[in-house]
């Protein structure tokens, strides 16, 4: 038996007793120095590095397991657990007396959510988004993809719905009729296309949404996490209210598209040159070689509803840039860049929102 053929054999037996301790993750580094294209040692390496709560090796091993077989589903399997064992665990907090929004804001601002209950403080565990995070969206499916970030993803929600444009949505759709009171919900984080997963206010199917989407390199180009106004214009939805829902999210859209023609054209522009703005049209990447004037000129024309399923309009941030990638590694930074995001949007959603409404 040649070494190659002994290493493997030894990998396989330590598997076989559930051994992934230092012994076993050595002879299976061993084997993919050997054998770079061993899909199987790299995923035992994987498996015993995350045993050892080595986490960014684990991470590695996965990445070359799952490039060399994007349907290694035991990889895939790992590539969950380590987010789960990333996020850590999080606290569900007990149910609070309402405090003023200017209060809320002042509690919140700049770190992670505590709240306070009878027999002690709760925290949700805020994490920022890093490589790990984008290569599990990129390697899993979207619903395993959701399912795996949802305890990353979830914290930095619910910290923003104690901030004071989230109370200022949730008032405005209660005035128009519409029940909640919270803007985000738990379970709220979405699958969407390969390497996309999003999530949307409360009502926002058939709303003006304020959205949040992630997206990753291998299928958009880019890792990124958008923020911004988006409007669901596709003919899906096959429920009793399918067809009420499409022509309100239409009366929606058309009465963006108005306000941006007339008193919101300029602002928006400047916006998005100052503030890292780009618009999103169909199932393409953010239109980032577009100018400004040309990208709100874009929404303006967008054939509504029928050229374009998905028109959004928002704030991005990228992996691959130095200062984008401090902000989403940083929880407290990428929910205040989230909320900056949000309040400025504000007063176009809420004008949107209050047009559509009165029609």
């Amino acid at each position: 038996m040649d070494h190659l053929a002994s290493l493997e054999h030894q990998a396989i037996e330590f598997a076989k007793r559930g051994e992934f301790g230092p012994d076993a993750r050595t002879v299976n580094e061993q084997i993919t120095t050997l054998a770079p294209s061993n899909q199987g040692a790299w995923t035992r390496l994987a498996r015993c590095c995350l045993e050892l709560g080595l986490l960014d090796a684990a991470t590695e091993a996965l990445d070359r397991a799952l490039q060399l077989n994007p349907q290694n589903t035991i990889a895939r399997n790992l590539h969950i657990e380590v987010g789960k064992r990333r996020a850590g665990p999080v606290a569900v907090a007990a149910p609070r007396k309402r405090a003023s929004s200017a209060s809320r804001s002042s509690e919140t601002a700049g770190r992670p959510l505590r709240r306070s209950a009878k027999g002690g403080t709760a925290t949700l565990a805020l994490a920022g988004l890093g490589r790990a995070e984008f290569t599990a969206l990129g390697h899993l499916s979207p619903q395993a993809a959701a399912e795996s970030l949802t305890a990353r993803v979830e914290p930095l929600l619910m910290a923003l719905n104690d901030r004071v444009f989230a109370s200022r949505v949730v008032e405005s759709r209660n005035r128009a009729g519409h029940a909640g009171v919270r803007l985000f919900r738990r379970g709220s984080l979405q699958a969407g296309s390969p390497g996309h997963i999003h999530v949307f206010q409360q009502g926002g199917r058939w709303e003006p949404q304020l959205n949040i989407g992630l997206y990753a390199a291998t299928q958009w180009r880019r890792d990124a996490v958008s923020a911004g106004i988006g409007f669901d214009l596709a003919p899906g939805g096959s429920d009793d209210r399918s067809d009420a829902g499409r022509e309100r999210v239409s009366e929606y859209f058309a009465a963006f598209q108005q306000l941006l023609a007339t008193t919101w054209r300029q602002h928006l522009a400047e916006w998005l040159r100052a503030g890292g703005g780009f618009v999103q049209l169909g199932d393409r990447p953010p239109e980032t070689d577009m100018l400004p004037n040309d990208a709100v000129a874009a929404l303006i024309d967008a054939s509504m509803p029928g050229a374009h399923a998905w028109v959004f309009c928002g704030r991005w941030l990228f992996l691959d840039r130095g200062e984008d990638a401090g902000i989403l590694g940083d929880a407290p930074r990428l929910v205040r860049w989230l909320e900056q995001t949000f309040t400025d949007l504000l007063p176009l959603w809420s004008s949107v929102y209050r047009e559509a409404y009165r029609s």
